[in-house]
């Protein structure tokens, strides 16, 4: 079992980047899929991307593709989300998620405490 990590987190204006570090401390880190999912207020935590366990396999949804991207660094136990052209509504608390298979067609299965994201307009 992996121990999840999230740091980066912030305040930024609209247009501004961030990027957000997800350190794994356990077994397994470098077998398995990673994701990162993020929760606004009074809403349903979403997803927001994916990487598979080489890297070689990306997912976004749709509401961050081409703005957001998901690498992973597996000899750091590490995983990163880089978030450029930050809009409003990208205001959350955001995520990282293990999925403990290679893939991430299944459900994550630990979860990290999580990292405030305030967009201003």
């Amino acid at each position: 079992q992996v121990q999840l990590l999230e740091s980066g987190g912030g305040l930024v204006q609209a247009g501004g980047s961030l990027r957000l570090s997800c350190a794994a401390s356990g077994r397994g880190f470098s077998t398995y899929a990673m994701g990162w999912f993020r929760q606004a207020p009074g809403k349903e935590r979403e997803f927001v991307a994916a990487v598979s366990w080489s890297g070689g396999s990306t997912s976004y949804a749709d509401s961050v593709k081409g703005r957001f991207t998901i690498s992973r660094d597996n000899p750091e136990n590490t995983v990163y989300l880089q978030m450029n052209s930050l809009k409003p509504e990208d205001t959350a608390v955001y995520y990282c998620a293990a999925y403990y298979s290679p893939g991430y067609s299944t459900v994550p299965r630990s979860w990290g405490q999580g990292t405030q994201v305030t967009v201003s307009s």
